[in-house]
């Protein structure tokens, strides 16, 4: 069993910057991708940007290439989005994923059955 811990989230102005955290605790054995995940109300979910745990590789959505960024500290057991540049569009509920068994760093939302809570960014 996984449990998935986001937090920072928060209010921001038009260009300014967030940093979301995700702690990943638990049964590790089978997870080898993490990644984030954002919805708006009256919107799907759709994938941001999903990393190896390793950190070797990751993937990235074009609607934020360039913006956002995703890392994981293996030492810590966290996932990280850092996100500049945010304008009004990227306000969303914002989640951490991971796939329950191994497989490969995809963005596809099917492939993750695990989630955290979420955290809200608000952009204005």
């Amino acid at each position: 069993h996984v449990q998935l811990v986001e937090s920072g989230g928060g209010s921001v102005q038009a260009g300014g910057s967030l940093r979301l955290s995700c702690s990943y605790s638990g049964n590790l054995a089978n997870i080898n991708v993490i990644g984030w995940f954002r919805q708006t109300p009256g919107k799907g979910r759709e994938g941001i940007a999903t990393v190896y745990t390793g950190g070797m590789w990751s993937h990235v959505a074009d609607s934020v290439k360039g913006r956002f960024t995703v890392s994981t500290d293996n030492a810590k057991n966290t996932l990280y989005l850092q996100m500049n540049n945010l304008n009004p569009e990227d306000s969303a509920m914002y989640y951490c994923a991971v796939r329950g068994s191994r497989g490969a760093c995809t963005l596809t939302l099917s492939a993750f059955d695990i989630w955290g809570q979420g955290t809200q960014v608000t952009v204005s």
